[in-house]
């Protein structure tokens, strides 16, 4: 576990020297997503404190796509559920779900850019990377998939989604790179959590080095997940289920049970029993057709 977040920050950009990238008076706009990524305010706060050190004016673009029901305010309380607040990182928040298309993929898929970055003179984007819970590929959930999906917003989400999850390796990766050839991201700011969700690893990835890099950082990511030590088990009882833990209320790649074919892993389970919901998760009960059985 890292022992000093705030410190750990500092240390992996000053080493990557991705700061010289940040002229003096460049509105800077820095991307953070809607999962519960450890110490998210921390993270966030640290990348403003280092932009400004840089003589950057930082602002915070919500980086999500349909969550806070896909309104400017309701991402924004997305954010505050999370801690982090324009006090609490030192930044504005400037909060839209307007979109500027930025290219398309050779099949035609648009690839979107939330507008406030896009205007942006820089761009940076915070996010921990881990499996995702259905698709495989060299990149799941991290960096790139927060470029496409997070910064494309509702309508970059729904594209990526189109053609199912089949494709979506693919797409993500395809479409990151159409975004980042497009927007002046300069950097992402990679965490890897261990089994207890705490950062075991903090990197700032040089934009150009995101493709090259990320796919390492998932494999080492997966390595530190935890897992349940019986397999196969009969019956798995789950205490409670929800968004704040899992887009699928909870991990497949833990539990085995998995919503689509194109991603497999983890025990073989004849019987799952869900108890209960977070309090996070404000009654959302995603996931819950995942179970055999549940209370009343």
């Amino acid at each position: 576990e890292v022992p000093d977040v705030a410190a750990a920050v500092h240390e992996t950009i000053r080493q990557s020297g991705v700061l010289s990238r940040i002229s003096p008076g460049d509105r800077v706009a820095i991307a953070v997503g809607s999962r519960g990524v450890a110490d998210i305010p921390i993270l966030t706060r640290e990348v403003v404190n280092a932009v400004k050190s840089a003589g950057g004016r930082p602002f915070i673009v919500p980086a999500m796509g349909s969550h806070g029901g896909a309104t400017a305010e309701g991402q924004i309380d997305v954010l505050k559920q999370l801690g982090v607040t324009e006090s609490s990182v030192g930044a504005p928040i400037l909060s839209s779900m307007d979109v500027v298309e930025v290219g398309r993929l050779p099949n035609g898929l648009p690839v979107y850019i939330d507008k406030h970055a896009y205007e942006a003179d820089k761009v940076i984007v915070i996010n921990r990377i881990k499996p995702h819970t259905a698709f495989r590929g060299p990149v799941e959930s991290g960096l790139m998939k927060m470029i496409t999906i997070g910064l494309g917003k509702q309508k970059g989400a729904e594209a990526a989604h189109a053609y199912g999850f089949q494709y979506m390796a693919e797409h993500v990766q395809a479409m990151a790179k159409i975004a980042m050839s497009q927007v002046p991201i300069i950097f992402g700011l990679a965490t890897i959590e261990n089994a207890y969700d705490r950062p075991a690893k903090i990197v700032a990835v040089p934009a150009e080095k995101i493709e090259e890099v990320e796919p390492q950082l998932l494999l080492e990511a997966k390595s530190l997940m935890p897992r349940i030590l019986f397999d196969p088990m009969d019956v798995l009882v789950v205490n409670e289920i929800g968004k704040d833990i899992s887009g699928d209320g909870m991990d497949p790649n833990i539990t085995g049970r998995y919503a689509t074919p194109y991603a497999s892993g983890g025990p073989k389970v004849t019987r799952i029993v869900v108890l209960g919901l977070t309090e996070k998760t404000h009654g959302n009960a995603n996931g819950i057709g995942l179970a055999d059985i549940t209370t009343r």
